[in-house]
């Protein structure tokens, strides 16, 4: 394999290469995002069960009452 021939091949495997990491920022871009409103919902539904807590006087260290 000649000089020119290795060039080639080597400047389309960086041209590959750099597709694919584009493609795959991408990807981890979007699923951070995914992440991030994940978080905010979870934070969101924990603020709300504490409210409900404190709304029907419920308290962790209660126990079920007996018929359950």
């Amino acid at each position: 394999m000649n000089l020119e021939q290795r060039i080639v091949e080597l400047e389309s495997r960086q041209a590959f290469q750099d597709d694919t990491i584009a493609a795959l920022n991408d990807v981890l871009v979007e699923q951070q995002r995914i992440v991030e409103r994940l978080q905010l919902q979870l934070a969101a539904l924990a603020r709300r069960q504490e409210e409900m807590q404190g709304q029907f006087g419920l308290d962790e260290g209660e126990a079920p009452p007996p018929h359950y």
